[in-house]
């Protein structure tokens, strides 16, 4: 009786201790599919989707097994991988990049088209470029010499370019103010070119904000002094149009068309 009483405890301790081995591979399966929902939550890409959950389904599979008399950490019938198909509500990137593209497209064509019906050649300027729609607005349309009050002859051009930020509602638009390379003028409200620069984006942004009611949210506001150039300042010509102010409504998709 000892000796059959010694042979169940034997076998009962062992099957005690191979129990850890049941939870084991509960725990990767668990973990397996966690990181499956993690990634298809991180992007919808259905064949992206199908290709990881093939390949994590076949590795566990046919991995060596934690148990004994097992065949990998899922019986070969334990998961039914279906096809994904991308949702229908969800758009596709490039079908965003192309209708940013189309928004920012007709966006230059009105502008430009402004541009030449009110003879603003000399004092505006608007290009496509990676970054975005770059509009370039002269000092001496939006300012008098050292200031940072918007002039009458701005509104105008503000009044139309506020129109066509209003069509383009998730774009970000960025008000960067540049000076020329000259000092400020004695007893001027401002200490240096960085205030003047800052102060002139500033008064850009109010107008849009204040005046038109748009979403301030939407904006960035910088002053760069006369840190970026866009012509050496080696002549009042040049200088002139180094002090500017720009305004670069943001593309969300980045391309390398430029016009």
């Amino acid at each position: 009786m000892r000796r059959k009483r010694k042979g169940r405890d034997e076998r009962s301790a062992r099957h005690s201790h191979d129990r850890w081995l049941i939870t084991y591979a509960d725990l990767i399966t668990l973990l397996m599919i966690f990181f499956v929902v993690l990634y298809t939550m991180s992007r919808i890409d259905a064949g992206k989707y199908e290709v990881l959950a093939r390949s994590l389904h076949l590795q566990f599979r046919h991995a060596e097994s934690a148990l004994e008399l097992g065949d990998g950490v899922l019986d070969e019938t334990a998961i039914d991988i279906p096809r994904v198909s991308p949702s229908p509500d969800i758009p596709r990137i490039d079908g965003n990049r192309a209708r940013e593209e189309q928004e920012f497209q007709e966006t230059l064509r009105m502008i430009q088209t402004f541009i030449r019906e009110n003879n603003l050649e000399t004092d505006v300027t608007v290009g496509n470029t990676p970054a975005g729609l770059a509009i370039r607005l002269s000092d001496r349309l939006l300012f008098d010499l050292g200031s940072a009050v918007l002039r009458e002859s701005a509104y105008p051009v503000l009044d139309k370019l506020s129109e066509l930020f209003a069509q383009l509602e998730e774009a970000t638009i960025s008000i960067q103010g540049h000076t020329d390379d000259l000092p400020v003028l004695p007893g001027s409200r401002f200490r240096d070119n960085w205030e003047l620069s800052a102060g002139r984006a500033l008064s850009v942004l109010r107008y849009f904000v204040d005046v038109k009611d748009l979403d301030e949210r939407r904006f960035e506001v910088a002053g760069y002094a006369d840190t970026r150039p866009v012509v050496p300042n080696t002549s009042a010509e040049n200088r002139q149009q180094n002090r500017r102010v720009e305004i670069i409504v943001q593309r969300q998709f980045q391309t390398a068309e430029t016009v």
